[in-house]
């Protein structure tokens, strides 16, 4: 015992500023990782890593352990290469994550739609889907945003018509050549329909008490994930009216909160604000999730 309180003071001794700013910087390293972790399945697995490295650490510092130093020098080499692999998927979404916070900051200032137009899109699909959910017809709409969705367009077949209730009604209809698949909107205009979108792995529909949600909410939560864009699903089984975005999906919203939310994710940004992009970015990184909001 003593002995390791005199090691713990020598540790101390040798403490200066270069040690502390050391220490700061590679606590940002695991706190950032744990950022982009976060909301996937490997969080917790992830967490639970840094804590047995943080240990192993400890342990091999302060005691005279040669057997076990051994063991940890030749494994945790291997450990290391086997981290990125295991977790590509969800390092992949955390750096995509990352990325979009960079462009928005990057393009803080561009205009995504021209508001009167984003008006009237905006009331087309509230409209469609009030009267879809009304019949129980399911939909997904995607609205394009900063990232370009043209891969996923070249999946679908190409329209370039306005948007109009009636249009996407025709669309969503039962047994249709363009009903299954997902609707593409940029700006005003329909890009396309039919469309295959991404599906989900991050386990938030596994762990919904709803076992109504099927195909259409994991790809509006997958194309969510992948892009900055924003989905709205209609369920076929109920008829509820969802919204994904950022990985993350609010349920059972009403006409009217659609509507709100698009707005308020379409506005143009206040010309007052361009000295604070690289603030807003950070915020965009860092806000926190929840089930019910975004």
């Amino acid at each position: 015992m003593f002995g390791v309180l005199s090691e713990i003071a020598f540790l101390v001794q040798r403490i200066n500023w270069l040690t502390v700013v050391d220490l700061i910087l590679v606590t940002i390293i695991f706190y950032v990782l744990l950022l982009l972790l976060r909301d996937t399945q490997a969080q917790t697995l992830m967490r639970g890593v840094f804590f047995m490295i943080i240990a192993i650490s400890l342990l091999t510092t302060l005691l005279n352990l040669p057997a076990f130093s051994w063991l940890v020098g030749t494994t945790l080499p291997a450990l290391l290469f086997a981290i990125p692999v295991i977790f590509m998927p969800e390092l992949r979404r955390g750096l995509e994550r990352l990325g979009r916070a960079g462009s928005g900051a990057l393009f803080m200032n561009r205009p995504m739609m021209n508001q009167d137009a984003a008006s009237q899109t905006f009331k087309s699909i509230v409209s469609a889907a009030a009267r879809l959910s009304v019949f129980k017809q399911g939909a997904l709409i995607v609205l394009q945003r900063q990232d370009i969705l043209s891969e996923y367009e070249d999946t679908g077949v190409k329209l370039g018509a306005k948007v109009t209730p009636e249009l996407l009604m025709q669309i969503f209809y039962p047994n249709t050549p363009l009903h299954d698949g997902a609707v593409i909107i940029e700006e005003n205009r329909v890009t396309a329909a039919a469309c295959v979108m991404p599906l989900s792995a991050s386990g938030v529909l596994n762990s919904s008490p709803e076992r109504q949600m099927g195909l259409r909410h994991r790809a509006a939560l997958g194309i969510s994930e992948a892009t900055d864009a924003i989905a709205v699903v209609v369920s076929e089984e109920t008829g509820s009216i969802s919204l994904a975005h950022r990985g993350r999906l609010m349920r059972r919203l009403s006409a009217d909160k659609i509507e709100n939310i698009l707005q308020a994710f379409f506005k143009q940004p206040d010309s007052s604000d361009e000295g604070s992009s690289l603030k807003k970015w950070f915020q965009h990184l860092l806000e926190p999730h929840d089930e019910s909001g975004f």
